[in-house]
């Protein structure tokens, strides 16, 4: 079976361990989302990027086999791979427990496949980006959850391996499809994936995401909540990613995922940073007023 079997599966993997965690904060209402996991919540775009909360990311500990991916939840030879390779050809796929041949279509580079060996199925949050996010803190089989989300699909999404490798772990501060008439779904998709695992945003991904979204129609977007292990409640916030913070510069940068200080920054071949111009200034205090901060 396709999506429907699969979706109830995760759904029920994803509320396994609900009745044991009873007493504990829920993350989407922390997150500000108003809605309890496993509800509906729809918002126009450039209101859930602001809802986004925001905190440096958790950059040590990640390892791929942390999240146990490509598994066949329901038992039918197809693992989530396969899964997605048959739901999303434009025509009938052909092979059962192996895809062979299909119609694929490409939305990050606007290529056609008929074979599925040039696809990858991208998590477009990467598994190391939801580490970074929030996944750290989730037990064995809220990741497991996560790399095999057959419950919304915009989660994983075949695109030419080509592109994915391209993209590899990177946020859209950073790595953006080549398709330009696609920024602003792959935003919103971002965004939506984002919100259905509780996940945060580092004040540079979520300042690229506003900025993409000032050029869109601003669309709503429906999100049904996951069940995960909420972050710690001082780990996020979300404060407009544009208001500076952390210390002067050249005192220890509390929001920046890379370097304590920005001396640590300067060494390793970064900074200056400018205002207006880097989304890492906002990373640290601007103490002679300057606009420009790790400049020395």
């Amino acid at each position: 079976m396709l999506r429907p079997l699969a979706t109830l599966l995760a759904v029920i993997l994803l509320c396994s361990s609900c009745a044991a965690e009873v007493s504990e904060p829920d993350a989407a209402v922390q997150a500000g989302y108003g809605a309890d996991s496993g509800e509906k919540v729809t918002l126009p775009l450039t209101e859930a990027i602001a809802k986004l909360p925001v905190a440096p990311e958790v950059s040590s500990g990640y390892e791929r086999e942390k999240f146990n991916h490509w598994v066949d939840a329901d038992g039918d030879c197809q693992d989530a791979r396969a899964e997605v390779l048959l739901e999303e050809s434009r025509k009938k796929a052909r092979g059962r427990c192996e895809v062979t041949r299909g119609d694929w279509f490409s939305a990050y580079d606007d290529v056609t496949l008929k074979r599925p060996g040039g696809l990858d199925i991208d998590h477009m949050v990467a598994l190391k980006e939801g580490w970074e996010s929030g996944a750290h803190a989730w037990s064995d089989e809220e990741r497991e959850a996560y790399a095999n989300d057959l419950g919304d699909p915009r989660a994983l999404i075949a695109v030419t391996a080509a592109t994915n490798r391209s993209k590899g772990d990177q946020d859209p501060a950073d790595w953006m499809p080549d398709a330009a008439a696609y920024h602003c779904r792959y935003a919103a998709d971002w965004v939506a994936v984002k919100i259905r695992w509780s996940l945060f945003a580092d004040r540079a991904e979520k300042a690229a995401l506003e900025d993409i979204a000032s050029g869109c129609d601003n669309p709503e977007i429906t999100v049904r909540l996951a069940q995960v292990n909420p972050p710690p409640s001082d780990a996020a916030s979300s404060e407009p990613s544009g208001e500076p913070s952390g210390e002067p510069s050249g005192e220890p940068g509390r929001d920046d995922p890379r370097f304590d200080t920005c001396a640590k920054a300067i060494t390793e071949g970064y900074g200056p940073y400018r205002k207006g111009r880097d989304p890492e200034y906002d990373w640290y205090r601007d103490g002679d007023k300057d606009g420009s901060v790790c400049d020395s």
